[in-house]
């Protein structure tokens, strides 16, 4: 038997057979009065009846009408099939139930996002609650693309992640065998290079000597810099402790900590603007009540208050928390010439090429390169000169 729907077929055996002379291929049926005939007949017309059925159970349970869905429902094999979100829901239970070992709190939410955007898109494109997960193919894949980029203006770094994310629970059903086919197989997508601004020499000095007369805004400037000269994203700042605060193998005052996104260990020798900082803010009265060694906001209130400050400073860039990290990896470390091996592990990057993004490493290379060559080109010039001038 086969059925077919909107030009997709399926098909199944129904383990009874005819001579091919006494079958009516146009009505489909078996030519003859004989009792087994009518029997046969009587046979061919309940499995039609059960399609019927089958569509009109799929309609009411609000799911999509496919002939595939409609040959599985008849042979009763629909109970073992797994829909899409209930194999995404499986994954963050797990992922939920392994923090803080193996996941961060963050990452979890980035995968709770896309499971809504791909909820929000079954329902959008599908007009149905769910889906079965054999009814993910291609072109699902490159819809689910097209959706988060126009309905839910999604930038392409955005899309392609949600999409990797969703690639995730695809992986996570094919090894379970409740996929057969990888729908993933001809699929192909990257993350575009992002400029990373940060702030140079010039408007780190501007930002620092900026005086304040609202106590908020001179705060929030404080914490700022204070992540410009230790790298430290907002959450890791927010965490901190004056217990993080130790003496390292120099002797000296260092950072002790783990960064709350990877949980990679970040070692980092305090300079002397980020002790200064801290020594400042060290008796205030809110970090002793919640053990903290800085007055950190919220990221959302910190955000808005650098918008502020950047134009009392008269700095052009979209200053953001995330830009002192930036600032770090760039203006005060490696154009100091601290080895970027050196700048990755103060990070807590897990791999050197994430460094290499943050930070201009390789104009910096290209610019040391090409001072070398100039020097060395006028040199070989002032030599041939003289060369010429005795000749």
């Amino acid at each position: 038997m086969r059925i077919t729907v909107n030009g997709k077929k399926a098909e199944m055996a129904t383990n009874r057979y005819v001579d091919p002379e006494r079958w009516n291929p146009e009505g489909g049926f078996v030519k003859g009065s004989k009792a087994e005939f009518k029997q046969l007949n009587e046979y061919l017309d309940l499995i039609r009846s059960k399609v019927y059925s089958a569509q009109r159970d799929l309609m009411e349970q609000n799911q999509p009408v496919t002939a595939l869905g409609l040959r599985n429902t008849v042979q009763g094999t629909t109970k073992s099939q797994r829909t899409v979100l209930e194999v995404f829901r499986y994954h963050n239970k797990l992922m939920k139930e392994r923090i803080p070992e193996d996941n961060s709190p963050s990452t979890l939410i980035r995968y709770e996002t896309t499971l809504n955007h791909v909820t929000d898109f079954i329902k959008y494109n599908y007009k149905v609650d769910d889906l079965y997960l054999t009814s993910i193919n291609h072109e699902f894949i490159t819809n689910l693309e097209h959706y988060l980029r126009t309905v839910r203006k999604c930038n392409h770094n955005s899309s392609v992640k949600y999409i990797k994310n969703f690639k995730k629970i695809i992986r996570l059903a094919i090894k379970n065998d409740w996929l057969s086919k990888d729908p993933f197989f001809n699929y192909r997508a990257s993350v575009k290079p992002v400029k990373r601004e940060f702030l140079d020499a010039e408007e780190l000095i501007k930002l620092e000597n900026k005086q304040f007369h609202i106590q908020r805004l001179e705060q929030v400037r404080d914490i700022f810099i204070f992540s410009c000269y230790t790298g430290l994203a907002y959450k890791d700042v927010l965490d901190l402790t004056p217990d993080n605060i130790r003496k390292g193998i120099d002797g000296e005052q260092w950072i002790f900590t783990e960064r709350a996104k990877t949980s990679v260990k970040s070692n980092i020798p305090l300079l002397p603007k980020a002790i200064q900082i801290i020594e400042k803010y060290k008796d205030w009265p809110e970090n002793a009540s919640k053990d903290k060694l800085l007055p950190v906001i919220s990221n959302q209130k910190m955000n808005a208050y650098l918008k502020e400050i950047a134009v009392l400073a008269e700095i052009k860039k979209n200053l953001t928390y995330h830009l002192a990290r930036h600032t770090f990896a760039t203006t005060v470390t490696l154009t100091n010439n601290v080895p970027i091996e050196t700048v990755s592990e103060m990070l807590g990057h897990k791999s050197i090429k994430t460094t290499q993004i943050y930070a201009k490493v390789i104009d910096i290379e290209v610019s040391e390169d090409m001072k070398n060559l100039r020097n060395k080109l006028a040199s070989s010039d002032q030599t041939e000169s003289k060369k010429s001038s005795n000749g």
